[in-house]
């Protein structure tokens, strides 16, 4: 999720790096220097589903299975596998002389171990687990995995690039607790973590694995595919402040700004922008913004309630405030309208329902005056740091009050909102009524990475929902043999959750990067990714 998964979040002061001026990057320099959308609070890509810990993963742990631009699982550390059994015993042969960064190879052990600490975590691992009668290292390159019942989706779930993604660490690591964080970053990927030029808040650096072994065959493509690395150091420099950002690009300061703010566009879209800085949008799966009401307390815990809101929703004027009406290469509008419960590119798609948002303040009014809750007190919390948190808060209050309630803004720092948001508490004792966020597009693909739609009550993502219906057909979709059944459980999701409203979407947009012309081999999907982009 993203909360923003964390748009812009982070320190507060300048970085160190850039606490006075940087001379630009030399022609010929392998390093890359990189401004991510937000700090990273923790290391371990198990424990922390914030989007930066998986884009920092990346470059230190490697998949068994890779995700292609087509969304399809292919080989990564793993050469192939087979089944039997009727698809209840899969075996898995590692390829050859992949080693961790501490100098150890990578073992069958090490992919059971990590399986079973991520699963214990992850939902969709949760599901696998949950169907594992017995897994175990068979030799050192080859382990099994029997199931009590069968797993289709199994190279799905290697290969998600949603949080939390299926990284190989080392067994010693992946024994820790999943609960636990993880204090070092050990993996087998093409870049090693550099702990000890860790500043939270400021820096991060990485350093090219040379013990790393791409796959020898395929195209580059999202996270599949040979992952050569041409850059000797990648340095991430924590920067919230946009201008500091801007200006760092504009003068060669930096490399990439993963996500520049919309009033900024037009600065990189004409003269020396134009000739020095390219904008283009990367992740084509797009960013979907909800509104997350609390099911467990007045006003929301009211179904017909929660309705209401559908019925005054307006997409377009929260992805307006979001990201503004100008467009860049390739897309002429960077919003979209019409979202319902998953991405609207995805098989899970549906117009059921769609309907629902009538963009109607006064039939909405009417509909809250019918729940009894005209007047109604509702805690929205709001992310002041996070520029599209903020914006979309911002008209999400100004709606809620046109309809009829009494808004009691909430505004605090994004870390503040997090921790606010795990309080099942009354209103009047600390508790809230809803808040706004943004997930990826990929992340509502389908109901395995799924969160928000969720209906498994104290189980669920904050808010808490109750729908067993939407449980049932979640497993119905997990379950299904062939596309057309898996089709049937998502439309039915979609029907339920217009009626149930575990959420409200309020839209969809697309963030351009931004990064200096000479780099190339930019690779497109989700997550940034450091490998195949050289200078020049």
């Amino acid at each position: 999720m993203i909360q923003r998964r964390t748009l812009l979040g982070g320190a507060a002061a300048l970085p160190a790096a850039f606490a006075a001026p940087a001379l630009a990057q030399p022609a010929g320099s392998r390093v890359l220097r990189y401004v991510p959308h937000a700090n990273l609070p923790n290391i371990d890509p198990f424990t922390n589903t914030a989007f930066v810990a998986r884009d920092h993963a990346f470059l230190v742990y490697d998949q068994l299975y890779g995700m292609n631009e087509r969304f399809e699982p292919q080989p990564q550390m793993a050469e192939g596998h087979v089944t039997e059994d009727e698809g209840k015993l899969w075996r898995f042969t590692l390829r050859e002389n992949l080693k961790f960064h501490d100098g150890t190879p990578v073992r069958g052990r090490d992919c059971v171990a990590s399986i079973r600490r991520w699963g214990r975590r992850d939902a969709f691992g949760q599901e696998l687990l949950a169907r594992v009668a017995d897994m175990k290292e068979e030799s050192d390159r080859v382990f099994s995995i029997r199931l009590n019942r069968p797993f289709p989706r199994m190279l799905e779930a290697f290969s998600k690039v949603t949080t939390s993604c299926l990284f190989i660490m080392p067994e010693r690591l992946a024994n820790v607790d999943p609960f636990t964080n993880i204090t070092e970053a050990v993996g087998s990927g093409p870049f090693r973590f550099v702990q000890n030029e860790w500043v939270p808040g400021s820096r991060l650096a990485y350093t090219r694995n040379p013990d790393y072994v791409p796959r020898p065959n395929g195209t580059p493509s999202m996270t599949s595919g040979p992952k050569v690395a041409h850059f000797d150091r990648v340095e991430w420099h924590i920067m919230p402040d946009a201008a500091t950002a801007s200006a760092a690009l504009q003068s060669g300061e930096i490399d990439w700004w993963e996500q520049p703010t919309a009033d900024l566009f037009p600065l990189f879209l004409r003269g020396a922008g134009a000739r020095n800085i390219k904008v283009e949008v990367i992740n084509n799966s797009g960013l979907i913004g909800i509104f997350r009401p609390n099911h467990l307390v007045a006003p929301f815990n009211n179904p017909a309630v929660r309705r209401a809101v559908l019925t005054a929703v307006n997409q377009m004027d929260f992805m307006t405030a979001v990201i503004g009406s100008s467009g860049v290469e390739g897309y002429n509008d960077l919003r979209r309208e019409g979202i319902g419960y998953f991405a609207p590119d995805s098989p899970s798609a549906s117009n059921v329902g769609l309907d629902k948002l009538k963009k109607d303040v006064a039939a909405a009014r009417r509909e809250l005056e019918a729940a009894g809750a005209m007047g109604a007190r509702m805690v929205l919390m709001n992310a002041t740091d996070l520029s599209s948190i903020n914006a979309a808060t911002l008209v999400g209050a100004d709606l809620f009050r046109r309809m009829g309630f009494n808004v009691d803004l909430a505004s605090t720092d994004w870390g503040t909102v997090v921790a606010r948001r795990a309080s099942k508490n009354p209103l009047d004792q600390g508790g809230w009524s809803g808040f706004f966020t943004f997930w990826s597009g990929v992340d509502h693909w389908n109901p395995a990475s799924h969160a928000a739609i969720r209906g498994h009550g104290d189980n669920a993502w904050p808010g808490w929902p109750n729908i067993p219906a939407m449980e049932q057909q979640r497993n119905a979709w997990f379950d299904a043999s062939d596309e057309a059944s898996a089709k049937a459980a998502t439309t039915e999701m979609q029907r339920i959750a217009f009626e149930e409203v575990p959420y409200m979407p309020v839209g969809m947009y697309y963030q351009p990067t931004a990064y200096r012309r000479n780099l190339s081999g930019m690779l497109k999907g989700q997550p940034p990714l450091f490998w195949n982009l050289r200078r020049g």
